[in-house]
């Protein structure tokens, strides 16, 4: 987790390091922590029904394939990932691919 923080969140690394004696709840309190955190229960939740509705209309064959090909472009992303919108976008995939592989 230290080396996602350092990355992505640094303002919140640095006040871990500083309070380590405190509870995890103080350490962590940020806005813009919990929005990214959040967005992965509704792209879930949004994935849901695209992927009932492109099942419904394009079969379950299709709808296999196109979740492995946004599962592999969501890790693609997530390996290259420097910007926080990169790993939002990875986890938008990897909802729409786990939602279509169910």
């Amino acid at each position: 987790m230290d080396d996602f923080l350092k990355e992505f969140f640094p303002k919140i690394y640095r006040r871990k390091q500083a309070h380590l004696h405190e509870i995890d709840y103080c350490k962590y309190d940020n806005q813009l922590l919990t929005l990214f955190t959040s967005s992965l229960y509704f792209a879930g939740l949004v994935s849901t029904f695209g992927a009932s509705y492109f099942t419904r209309n394009k079969g379950r064959r299709a709808n296999i394939l196109v979740g492995a090909v946004s599962f592999f472009l969501g890790g693609a992303i997530n390996a290259g990932a420097h910007l926080l919108m990169h790993l939002e976008i990875w986890m938008i995939l990897l909802q729409w691919s786990t939602c279509l592989q169910c």
